[in-house]
Formats: C-alpha cells, structure tokens, sequence
C-alpha cells in the first residue's frame, strides 16, 4: 500500500510539471517584423507580432516604440486574444520621434511575462 500511495504521489508530481511546462508554452510575445514610414509630423508602425496566444488567460498585449536611450515613443495596446490570427500585424500612426533618431526597436509584450521576447531593431528610412 505504501508503495501505491509513493507511486501516485509520483504521477500527481508529473501531472504538475506537465501542466506547468504546458503553460509556460506560450511563452513570451516576439516581434517578427516591422515597417516604419514618416507621415506628417509623425511615424507610422506596422508591426508583427508571434505569440502562442491561449485565450483571455495568456495573450499578447502590446508593443512599444523605443529610442536608443531608452525613451518610448509611442505604444500599441492589444485589446483581445489573436488565438486563430498567428503571427498578426498592427499599426500605431503618429509617433513622434526627435529628429537625429536614427533607429529604433519594437518590443511586444503578454499578459503573463510582460516584456522579455525577441525585439526588433529597425532603422528609421531617412
């Protein structure tokens, strides 16, 4: 019977971390790609973002417009799942960006990590 009881306490112990590896698949929001073009006195982004969306539960959120010095100029608010839509793009018009910057990178961010997935580094096209 002790035996038993070890062996079930081993299969619960597996379940767990099954569980757990399942939910860690989703893991973080990564930015694929991304265009910039001036417009006005302002930028427009196009951005694509990949995330293991699941639901409500873990989604990809957001994603910013960042300077070299850390400055974030704009951001992108992701309002719902894009469980069936993978990688998806969207767009964020009139960022301001000083002049002089000549490059910037796209970080994405999810529901669960925060930021933390691949970014992108794009030169602003002069």
């Amino acid at each position: 019977m002790t035996a038993r009881i070890g062996h079930i306490r081993a299969a619960s112990a597996g379940l767990v971390l099954f569980v757990g590896s399942t939910m860690a698949f989703a893991g973080e929001a990564d930015v694929v790609a991304a265009k910039a073009r001036k417009s006005g006195d302002g930028w427009n982004f196009d951005v694509t973002v990949a995330h293991a969306d699941t639901g409500w539960d873990h989604y990809a959120n957001g994603w910013e417009v960042v300077g070299p010095d850390g400055t974030v100029y704009g951001t992108r608010e992701l309002l719902h799942p894009h469980v069936d839509e993978q990688p998806f793009t969207r767009s964020l018009s009139g960022v301001v960006i000083p002049q002089g910057v000549t490059e910037v990178v796209i970080r994405a961010r999810d529901s669960v990590h925060g930021y933390g997935g691949r970014e992108f580094t794009l030169a602003l096209p002069q």
